[in-house]
């Protein structure tokens, strides 16, 4: 089997590939070898990137809707329309401290709680429920507490008192004020941000029925990968860590967690067969949950070759799974899986080297996270290239790119070890097998934490040319006609 070159994209500067990383790359046969014939029922043919796209959107079924707690529900969608279980308020209430008062002044006062009789007044705070009786609510500014001829006391009203006041209904919140019981207040489809959270809370509400949201858990894998410090020679720096968790969120998953295992064929099995065990390092989904979200996606890092020391498909056959998509005819990323296991679970296999992955992530996890949440595939617009880029029979290339004077520019440092091009990137443009000219449109998607990209312009209608009028020629003789300036 022919082993695929180098990566065109790499640099001097791109640090050396993990092991994992190194065996995915030359895992994958060169398309365009010739081969002899006994070599052919061993070269794999993997599928195009807007194939592998498409399936990958296309064989997941949406999450079906389920009720969430309200601290849960923020960001998601709304399954139904969410009616208020009660009257808001459901009780008439005071909009003021003072007093609640039946009738006019003097008031007699009377024991909290009460029926009112006229002429009676009772001690009220905001928010208090109104005595039966009470009429309205007199303003503690409003009014004094003073003796009668008698010497008892009793409520007058006061210096702050305005003419008239207080009036039947003045500072009392009526009952169903803000919304009947069964009246409709959020929509279905609307997402629900932290005010819908407080209406649904004061409308009685505990849980919100949303629509479904896969749930995610990480494998990294590398026994050379360290998570701090500046590694040694043989070692590389965990970049999946600091990163795939937030992409997860961003894509419209549910991150649930990261375990991180070593090389050994059993530890693959391990975290792989073990759906509802905590994880290593739990994310906020499963730690505030009474039991652990059992996954609906499990992401893997590494391990996607086809050396003696890559498991990823090895452990998918074991566990009787079945692969969707077998490596993807892109670079960089081209070593990326998609499976699904017998329990319904999809396994994403990404490469070692960290541009490899969020390309791979980008092709693959982007679409199915999409159809799991009850989305639509992520957009692909165009843009025009800044530069000729060349052929490369036989493969899509997605390339990091920065927008410059309104055109697409291939950003430097974008090896499949990188991520300094990456960081920096508008978007990434992905570069059909036969090339792009100068100027000439080009598919591109956006990054995740990115800004959407802009939309092409529309081609424009050539103006129709002005008629020229002819010139008149003054005569041979006599007085210039100026006559043509007026006409």
């Amino acid at each position: 089997m022919t082993p695929e070159p180098p990566d065109s994209s790499a640099g001097p500067d791109d640090p050396p590939p993990t092991r994992h990383a190194a065996a995915d790359a030359a895992s994958v046969p060169d398309d365009r070898a010739s081969g002899d014939s006994a070599e052919a029922p061993h070269r794999h043919l993997a599928h195009g990137w807007q194939e592998a796209r498409q399936l990958a959107f296309d064989c997941a079924t949406p999450i079906p809707a389920a009720p969430v707690p309200l601290r849960h529900a923020l960001g998601r969608t709304l399954a139904e329309d969410l009616r208020a279980l009660h009257d808001m308020p459901h009780y008439a209430s005071s909009a003021m401290d003072g007093w609640a008062v039946n009738g006019s002044g003097p008031w007699i006062l009377a024991e909290p709680g009460q029926r009112l009789a006229p002429h009676q007044a009772s001690p009220i705070v905001t928010g208090g429920l109104i005595p039966a009786g009470a009429k309205a609510v007199l303003r503690s500014e409003s009014g004094v507490i003073a003796p009668d001829e008698d010497g008892l006391p009793v409520l007058k009203l006061g210096g702050g008192a305005k003419p008239g006041e207080p009036r039947n209904g003045d500072h009392i919140r009526n009952a169903a004020q803000e919304a009947a019981a069964g009246e409709v207040l959020i929509k279905a489809g609307a997402v629900l941000n932290p005010a819908h959270l407080a209406l649904a809370a004061l409308a009685g509400h505990d849980e919100l029925p949303v629509l479904g949201k896969p749930v995610v858990r990480l494998v990294l894998t590398g026994s050379e990968v360290v998570s701090s410090g500046v590694p040694e020679p043989g070692e590389v720096r965990d970049t999946f860590g600091p990163q795939l968790a937030a992409v997860v969120e961003m894509l419209g998953g549910i991150f649930a967690g990261e375990v991180k295992i070593g090389d050994a064929d059993a530890e693959w099995l391990a975290a792989l067969e073990d759906t509802d065990a905590p994880a290593a390092q739990a994310g906020p989904a499963a730690g505030d949950a009474a039991e652990p979200l059992p996954a609906d996606v499990v992401i893997t890092t590494g391990g996607t070759g086809r050396s003696g020391t890559d498991h990823l498909r090895r452990t998918v056959a074991e566990l009787g799974g079945r692969l969707l998509v077998d490596g993807i005819a892109m670079r960089p990323g081209h070593p990326a899986v998609l499976a699904e296991l017998p329990d319904g679970r999809f396994i994403i296999g990404l490469p070692g080297n960290p541009l490899a992955a969020m390309m791979a992530l980008s092709t693959l996890g982007a679409p199915l996270l999409a159809a799991l949440g009850h989305g639509t595939p992520p957009p692909v617009t165009e843009v025009p290239c800044g530069t000729m880029i060349d052929p490369d029979p036989g493969r899509t290339r997605l390339m990091p790119f920065r927008m410059v004077y309104g055109m697409a520019s291939p950003a430097q440092h974008t090896g499949p070890g990188m991520m300094r091009g990456l960081a920096a990137a508008d978007g990434v443009l992905v570069v059909p097998p036969h090339g792009v000219q100068l100027g000439e449109p080009v598919p591109a998607f956006a990054l995740p934490w990115g800004a959407a990209l802009p939309e092409p312009a529309p081609a424009k209608t050539p103006a129709k040319p002005a008629t020229k009028r002819a010139a008149r020629k003054p005569a041979a003789d006599g007085p210039v006609d100026w006559s043509g300036l007026l006409g």
